[in-house]
């Protein structure tokens, strides 16, 4: 998957000036989701950690490309030229008709809320999900970034992942680099259980459990995962829930993906 970014502050300053600059613009847009869709130039500035200066030159930049717009109060929004790539992302990421069914069948027959999602660097990515029946579920929206540091869908995740991105992302948690010991204990048990299982490790009272979708050669492409209140994932239901997902896996990895390699 594709390396993230460095966060609102930049990266290094050893990095070539114009790499430096066109992290910073995807920065700045990064800043924009559905709690700020729109920011006054003072809050980006405060926010992003950037001079002055140099937020003026890169707004300006990102508005003559139609990435950003400024509205009649003045704040800075979503510009019209990301209708576009959403589209071309939509397209590109959109689950094949037969996958899509699937997920609509194991939502239907066990009315939790299923997921899948992929690796974006330290972090997951909900492609594509399919809600349960039931008033009380999970909410995860498709286009969702969540962390990789707990959770049964990163534990899916991370199954083959090398020491090194495990490190980065123990110490991108709020445990640190000694929560590394535990991400190792927790992988290890999702490889000898087939499935992993979370409750509670992320935000208290929800729950999930997850299988890797993997390709023909064995990598990991995907987690497929059920996610509800920790009161509906008794141990006879998490059992039950595990079966499903990885024979729901193994269809997945047959209709094809479009992001397998």
């Amino acid at each position: 998957m594709a390396a993230g970014g460095s966060g609102a502050g930049g990266p290094a300053e050893s990095e070539p000036a114009g790499m430096r600059t066109v992290q910073r613009a995807i920065d700045i847009l990064g800043l924009f989701d559905e709690l700020r869709p729109a920011l006054s130039l003072r809050e980006i500035v405060s926010t992003s950690g950037l001079p002055k200066t140099t937020v003026l030159r890169l707004v300006q930049t990102l508005r003559l490309n139609g990435l950003l717009w400024v509205d009649e109060h003045g704040r800075y929004l979503a510009g019209p030229a990301l209708l576009r790539w959403s589209r071309l992302a939509e397209q590109a990421w959109r689950l094949p008709a037969a996958a899509r069914a699937l997920l609509r069948d194991l939502a239907a027959e066990h009315k939790e809320t299923v997921h899948l999602y992929v690796r974006r660097d330290i972090h997951r990515v909900c492609i594509a999900q399919e809600e349960g029946p039931q008033a009380l579920r999970q909410v995860v929206r498709v286009g969702d970034e969540l962390p990789l540091w707990a959770g049964g869908v990163a534990k899916a995740l991370l199954l083959d992942a090398p020491d090194g991105l495990l490190l980065r992302v123990a110490q991108a948690s709020p445990y640190g680099a000694g929560h590394l010991a535990t991400l190792r204990t927790w992988i290890e048990e999702a490889r000898d259980h087939g499935y992993a299982v979370s409750h509670g490790e992320r935000e208290e009272g929800l729950s999930a459990v997850a299988v890797p979708v993997r390709s023909g050669g064995g990598t990991v492409l995907a987690a497929l995962s059920f996610g509800g209140p920790s009161t509906r994932f008794t141990p006879e239901r998490v059992t039950r829930f595990a079966e499903a997902l990885r024979e729901a896996a193994g269809e997945l990895a047959r209709a094809g993906l479009p992001f397998e390699a």
